[in-house]
């Protein structure tokens, strides 16, 4: 392909090579704690995501009108290990459990049990699982994980039985308090209002990238001739 505008072409050779170059960078282990820069703004990220999303204490008071209501579920786990686990910790936080293999009939007080299970996603939540691990013995991300698949099959169960305010709050407890207590452990937060001027940073800096390489790619192909412009209207004769 020939060169028709050399002047157009060096420019977008010089954008594509700068472009290229800082790409490299990005993948380079040259951030904090030898990350490179999608590792170290993922982990930037996280952290502000975590700082905005401790919603536990206001999920807690919605479980507050469910203590001393009594809930009755039958549930099958996928396999018979995480039957035996969710006996473990349901059993601990109070409620009847009667298993056989991988099935389980639940009776207890429906408040209690969610507040067990809040207790245990707050201290995921702050990077304590040491504090989940001892209580049951078990990993302590195992046993947030059957939490949340238990809490999932039992939420079924109860709309099922038309028992929707009860649905409702198990429902909240797993989206507001089990998920995020899994999803950020062992990442720390940061608030948002801290480092905003960081976040703003790396906004910018993406839109700015995205069209480095776009000014790139339209100067080279206008070196080469290759341009679009609009087409000209036929007139009918």
């Amino acid at each position: 392909m020939i060169i028709k505008n050399a002047k157009v072409f060096n420019v977008g050779a010089l954008f594509a090579i700068t472009f290229l170059g800082v790409l490299i960078a990005i993948f380079s282990p040259l951030f904090q704690e030898g990350k490179n820069g999608l590792q170290f703004a993922d982990d930037s990220f996280n952290k502000l995501a975590k700082g905005s999303s401790y919603f536990i204490p206001k999920v807690a008071k919605t479980v507050e009108p469910f203590v001393n209501k009594t809930f009755t579920a039958s549930i099958a786990m996928e396999k018979a290990d995480d039957a035996q686990i969710v006996e473990k910790i349901f059993t601990a936080a109070g409620a009847k459990v009667t298993r056989q293999d991988s099935t389980l009939k639940l009776d207890g007080d429906l408040g209690a049990m969610l507040q067990s299970a809040i207790k245990d996603a707050d201290a995921m939540y702050a990077n304590n699982g040491k504090a989940v691990s001892t209580r049951y013995g078990i990993d302590e991300k195992k046993a947030l994980q059957n939490w949340w698949q238990a809490l999932s099959r039992i939420e079924k169960s109860m709309k099922k039985e038309k028992n929707l305010d009860m649905a409702k709050v198990v429902s909240e407890v797993n989206k507001k308090a089990i998920e995020p207590g899994y999803n950020f452990y062992q990442i720390d937060a940061n608030s948002v209002k801290d480092h905003a001027g960081m976040l703003s940073g790396l906004l910018v800096f993406y839109v700015f990238y995205t069209m480095w390489w776009g000014y790139a790619i339209f100067y080279l192909f206008e070196g080469f001739g290759l341009t679009m412009k609009k087409a000209k209207v036929k007139k009918e004769a």
